[in-house]
Parts: C-alpha cells; structure tokens; sequence
C-alpha cells in the first residue's frame, strides 16, 4: 500500500509541470498544449475513478448502439477502451485510434483480440486510414477537446460506407454552460482540461453541411426524473448517399 501511493504521489507531481494556472477554488487547469500528456497521466486511474460521465457514457453508448447493425467500427477517442469490448459483441472488426499513448496501452493489455487493433493518432489532422470504410464511426467524450467540428464531420463522411452511422456521445452543452468539463481528483486537487463548448446547433449544422441527416437525438441524465441539466447528448446521424 506504502508502495502504492509513493507511485501515485510521483505521478501528480509530473503531471504539476504541465498545469498552467489555478481558478479561484484551487482548481488547476491544463492547458490544451498539454491535453494528450495530461491524458498519459490520467490513463492509470481512469477506469478506476468516480466518474459518473464515464459511466453515463457507457450506458448510453449500450442503449443507444444496441438497436443497429455493424460488422466495421472506428472508434473515435476510444482511451481505455471502455466501450471497445461491447462493440466488439456486434462488430466484426474494431479500429480504435487516440491520441494517449499510455490510454492505448490500457486498451491493450485489457482487450486481447485479433477482430480489434488500436492506432495512435491526432483526428485533428487528416485521418491516415488507408483503404478502409466502415458501417459506423463513433466518438465518445472526445470533441469537446476539438476546436474545429467541420474537420472531423468531413473526415468521418470520408470513412463512412454508404449510409454508414456517425454516433457522438459528448457531455451535454447544457453542462458546459455551467463549468462542467472534462476533470479528475488527485491528492493536490482538482484537475481539469481546457476543453471547448460546441452548442447541439453547431453538431446539426455541421453534419448537414458535410452530407449527414439525424437519425435520432437524446439526452442523458443523472436521475431518472430527469429534473436536473442533462449530462449527455448523443446523435446518430446517417450518411447521405447521395453527397
């Protein structure tokens, strides 16, 4: 046990060097230079943690994909892997690329399949999958560290088969509108990335401008009377043959 919080002890320290400023409740805040460092660091307690979004995500990626048919998926920001294994009951064959080294080795060690292969990448840039299309893309908590949405719209309409779906389960905007982003506790605090606010219109409009209709849209909550500022959006949207 001694051993244990040394070790994480040495983590929160490396991960001090790359917070740039603290808000007024001590928070500290890690800039978006640092997002894919912060996120090696996350990595070894990231499916281990209180994390409600995480497992709201979860739950509403089961629902939500459970009623459609996929044999191919590229999965968009997929870390730890935490919904790579059930989308691999349905598919036959899952690439999961992001852009944390150390959260695709989690992905690696928990999931050892050959239908399954994880890929470093930035999805900021040009997508380099070569010679592949797939019936589905998903992204889960991951746009809200995009600044440009047209470029992934366009990218995934790129990889999408005919008809082919395009699945967003990001944190709510409703939620960003009150400070919620993307953060983990630690033994010197609170850390939370700097992260960027995309409104359910700007999703819609760039889906229609990049050959997408909505198939359907939901909202996902912390309580089941659902009183409270939803915590989840997720879209399915289609890809237009025609486009």
């Amino acid at each position: 046990m001694f051993r244990f919080k040394v070790e994480l002890k040495n983590i929160f320290i490396k991960f001090e060097k790359f917070v740039n400023f603290k808000t007024k409740n001590n928070t500290q805040i890690v800039s978006k230079m640092c997002i894919e460092k912060a996120y090696d660091i996350w990595a070894k307690q990231y499916d281990t943690n209180n994390n409600r979004t995480r497992d709201l995500d979860i739950k509403a990626t089961k629902e939500t994909l459970s009623k459609y048919s996929f044999n191919s998926v590229l999965e968009l920001g997929c870390g730890t892997g935490k919904n790579t294994k059930w989308l691999l009951t349905k598919a036959r064959y899952v690439l999961g690329i992001d852009f944390s080294k150390e959260m695709l080795k989690i992905a690696e060690e928990k999931i050892n399949n050959e239908t399954v292969e994880f890929k470093k990448a930035d999805i900021n840039k040009k997508w380099e999958i070569e010679n592949k299309t797939f019936d589905l893309i998903t992204s889960s908590l991951t746009l809200e560290h995009i600044r440009n949405l047209n470029h992934i719209f366009k990218q995934a309409h790129t990889q999408l088969k005919d008809n082919g779906l395009f699945f967003l389960s990001e944190l709510h905007p409703f939620k960003q509108y009150t400070g919620t982003k993307a953060q983990y506790d630690t033994i010197n605090g609170t850390k939370e990335l700097e992260v960027y606010t995309h409104h359910t219109s700007e999703y819609i409009k760039c889906a229609k401008k990049n050959g997408f209709k909505i198939v359907e849209i939901n909202e996902w909550f912390d309580d089941i009377t659902k009183k409270t500022i939803p915590r989840l959006i997720t879209i399915v949207f289609k890809k237009n043959r025609n486009v």
